[in-house]
Parts: structure tokens; C-alpha cells; sequence
């Protein structure tokens, strides 16, 4: 298989691969029973997958990863690059070959591909609406369970970025934290004194007070939860005083509708989960000929 790598962020097949396999077992069961009743073995044909409507391409690697591992014989041909912005109407990738495996995989190929494209889809348009300012958007760990690579790849497809991979990734102190440790200096000071000197140290806040406290613990980023566009800029505005280098991070209760009034308060950081489980899946469909 050859396809375009995007910007060097494609995931290697060695992580994706099972979980494609375990989507084609899930949904073939113990074989195609339509298919090997309707459709002969020695019957070749060709299939486009094309576009209902329009949007970001992402995740034409996993579709194929479906047909090869259905049959590897198949061939690909007019592949649109990873990233591409599609119109209705448009062919993204051609399979050819043995027309029996084509259709067997169609539906497992076409559930991720339409998956991945919504998410870069959306990722696109939030970053489009504030692509005027200097303010980042990144994606959440509100991703499907066991599909987080690939949700996450296709985040960064349409434009934006990503917080954490997992909880080993970077210390975000949040507030059950906060409860647990007895308080947001104390949590602060542990994690300091516990983890590796590279991690950058982010606390979650709900207040100005609770945001000075961190800053002063010496936290490294500060997360503004579920706060207005009017104390977001306050808070920006202290918290920069105090420090100037300082990552302020907004998120919670910010949408596509209002993203750019957060955007406006002078954040460097929009995280929203809403890319990973409230996009809308890209209709896409595959139209065999022989």
C-alpha cells in the first residue's frame, strides 16, 4: 500500500492493524454469507469510494488496511491525499480486484474512513474560526475507547492539536487530585518533587483565587474550566502579570458558535473534547462496477 504521508503524523501500520482486524472479525462473523451466495469467487471488478458531501479527508491508510487484510491481491488507485479538502461528488480512493472481497470489507473500510474524515472535518471548521488569532485548538482524551490513536491523528489532520495521548504523557492536576492530595499547593509541590524535571505541570481551575494559588505553587500551565469569556480575560490578564510565560488554557462550554469569543480573551489554549465525540461522521458511499 503507498499513500501520502501527511506531514509525517501517519501512524505506523504495527498500531492500527489489530484494530482493524478486530473490526472486520466483529462485523464478518463467521463469513459473508450475501456475498458468497450472490457474488461468484472468480468475479473481478472495480469500486470508487466517493463523497456525499464535503469535508476533510482522513484515515484512507486504515481504509485500505481493511481491503488488503480482507484480500491482499487488491489494488488502489486514484488516492487523494491525507488532508485533502473534498466537495460532493468527489472519488477519494479506487479499489480493484476480486469483487467479492471489495464488498466484504466495504462496510468495516467505509466505518472508519467516514469516522476519521468527520473528525478532521470539524477539527478544520474550529480552527478555521479563530485562524486569525494566536490561539491553539487541541482535542481532548474524550476519544473512543481503543480508537484513540487514530481519533487523534485525524484531529491533527484538520488543523488542530493534541492535549495528553494518555495519562503518561504530561501532569494535569485536576480537581478529585486537588481533594485527594489536600490542596492545590500541596498537589502542586508533590508532583514536583515526584515526577521526571521535563513534564510541564498544569492545574485545573474553577476561580481566580484557586488560579493565583497555582500560579504561586509554581504550576507551569492553568487550566480555566468552565469559565466566561469575561473571566477567562481577567484571568488571562492577572495570570500573564504574574508570569508571562505562563500556558493559560480555556475549556468547557466552548462551541463551534462561541469558540471565538474564547478565543478573543487572549489564551494561548482552546481544549475541546466536542472533536472527538460530537462531530458528525462524513456520508460516504462505494459503487462497485465490473
Amino acid at each position: 500500500m503507498e499513500f501520502q504521508d501527511f506531514k509525517g503524523f501517519i501512524p505506523p501500520r504495527a498500531l492500527y492493524k489489530d484494530i482493524v482486524k478486530a473490526a472486520l472479525l466483529e462485523d464478518l462473523g463467521h463469513g459473508d454469507i450475501t456475498t458468497s451466495c450472490t457474488i461468484a469467487p472468480d468475479i473481478q471488478g472495480e469500486a470508487e469510494i466517493s463523497a456525499k458531501e464535503e469535508g476533510v479527508l482522513a484515515g484512507l491508510f486504515v481504509a485500505m488496511e481493511a481491503f488488503v487484510q480482507v484480500e491482499p491481491s487488491l489494488k488502489f488507485s486514484n488516492i487523494l491525499p491525507e488532508g485533502t479538502q473534498f466537495d460532493t461528488g468527489d472519488v477519494l480512493i479506487s479499489v480493484s480486484g476480486r469483487a467479492s472481497a471489495i464488498v466484504m470489507a466495504e462496510r468495516t473500510a467505509l466505518n472508519f474512513l467516514q469516522r476519521l474524515c468527520g473528525i478532521a472535518t470539524l477539527s478544520w471548521r474550529y480552527c478555521q474560526k479563530i485562524k486569525d488569532t494566536a490561539c491553539r485548538v487541541v482535542g481532548t482524551r474524550k476519544t473512543t475507547p481503543n480508537l484513540r490513536l487514530l481519533e487523534k491523528y485525524a484531529v491533527r489532520v484538520g488543523g488542530a492539536f493534541n492535549h495528553r495521548f494518555s495519562l503518561s504523557d504530561g501532569i494535569l492536576i485536576k480537581d478529585n487530585h486537588i481533594t485527594a492530595c489536600g490542596g492545590i499547593s500541596k498537589a502542586v509541590q508533590s508532583a514536583r518533587e515526584k515526577a521526571p524535571h521535563g513534564l510541564k505541570i498544569e492545574v485545573e481551575v474553577t476561580d481566580l483565587e484557586q488560579m493565583k494559588e497555582a500560579i504561586w505553587a509554581g504550576a507551569d500551565a492553568i487550566l480555566l474550566d468552565n469559565m466566561t469569556p469575561s473571566q477567562i480575560r481577567e484571568a488571562v490578564s492577572i495570570g500573564k502579570a504574574i508570569r508571562k510565560e505562563l500556558i493559560m488554557e480555556a475549556s468547557g462550554g466552548i462551541t463551534y458558535d462561541n469558540i471565538e469569543k474564547f478565543a478573543a480573551t487572549g489564551v494561548d489554549v482552546i481544549s475541546s473534547g466536542a472533536l472527538t465525540h460530537s462531530f458528525k461522521s462524513i456520508d460516504l458511499s462505494l459503487k462497485l462496477k465490473l
